[in-house]
């Protein structure tokens, strides 16, 4: 919110404040800090990380009308998008601070946000909404990255994906109800998702179900999932508790009851707001949903 925004910003200015020394003692300047943080970078993203899309859509074709492999080269699409940003901007980057090219404002903020352990804006637009510092952020990217490499690399839908490393985890939702309804010779409009929240973690997750989708990287505020009982439950001492892995299958609105179901929201971040995604249904048959509504009880991606 507005306050942990606030304290956010006052932080980074304390911290850009704050001697540039290195561990030995003598004075390390910025352009040196930064230059090792490309080295690290350039070791994970190069040319050859991005996707080569006219070979995707050659090994897809005969293949688009599946609503998941669309999902997959979209994803893989806007990934490159911000690889290319990344690559881009970190190598003008290297030549103003060697001398090769004169230093711009540009060049000079991106030093500022890479120093500080900030996404750079110019990647933050390409990229998914996040509230974590560069470090963690860029470890989540090559994750991304990796998870949808597996996906097209035989244009299958993989066994068990993580929602919170897609861009829009929407489309992936209503893949789910796309590929059902054309399944089943039925109008989308007619399908809802069911949510099944399992007992099972990721890595016990090793065979995929004919219809629907096993997802992981689901996280709650303001309860807790008991998983003994298969429900909603009081939330502990922690603030943010992640769900097993979640089964979503589309049905037919006259299959699905919501009786004892609270309506969760799902969003991208704990800033809630404009990164809502979807609502799941989550099982609370002994307490009434009008409780985890007062709790402001929601589903988050990211808890960074």
């Amino acid at each position: 919110g507005f306050l942990t925004a606030q304290a956010d910003t006052l932080f980074s200015t304390i911290l850009s404040l704050q001697p540039q020394m290195g561990g030995s003692g003598r004075t390390e300047s910025r352009e040196e800090r930064v230059q090792t943080l490309m080295a690290e970078i350039f070791e994970s993203v190069t040319d050859d990380t991005l996707f080569n899309m006219p070979e995707l859509y050659i090994s897809a074709s005969g293949s688009f009308d599946d609503p998941y492999v669309v999902v997959a080269l979209q994803e893989a699409d806007r990934l490159n998008g911000l690889l290319r940003e990344i690559l881009r901007s970190l190598r003008e980057l290297d030549e103003g601070i060697r001398g090769n090219l004169v230093m711009t404002s540009q060049m000079e903020e991106l030093l500022l946000q890479l120093f500080m352990n900030r996404v750079p804006k110019t990647w933050e637009i390409l990229a998914w909404p996040s509230l974590a510092p560069l470090s963690v952020w860029f470890a989540e990217l090559i994750q991304r990255v990796r998870q949808i490499q597996r996906w097209t690399s035989q244009m299958k839908l993989p066994v068990c994906v993580n929602l919170s490393w897609l861009y829009n985890p929407q489309s992936l939702i209503t893949a789910i109800l796309q590929a059902t309804a054309r399944r089943q010779g039925l109008p989308l409009d007619s399908m809802v998702i069911s949510t099944e929240v399992t007992k099972r973690s990721r890595e016990e997750v090793t065979t995929a179900r004919l219809e629907g989708c096993f997802v992981y990287g689901l996280y709650i505020e303001g309860a807790r999932w008991d998983s003994q009982a298969s429900c909603l439950a009081e939330a502990g001492a922690d603030v943010f508790t992640e769900l097993p892995v979640v089964y979503l299958k589309a049905i037919t609105k006259d299959r699905f009851d919501d009786k004892g179901l609270y309506a969760a929201p799902l969003y991208k971040t704990r800033r809630r707001g404009p990164t809502y995604v979807w609502t799941l249904y989550l099982r609370t048959p002994k307490t009434p949903p009008s409780k985890w509504v007062l709790s402001g009880t929601a589903l988050l991606l990211s808890v960074d």
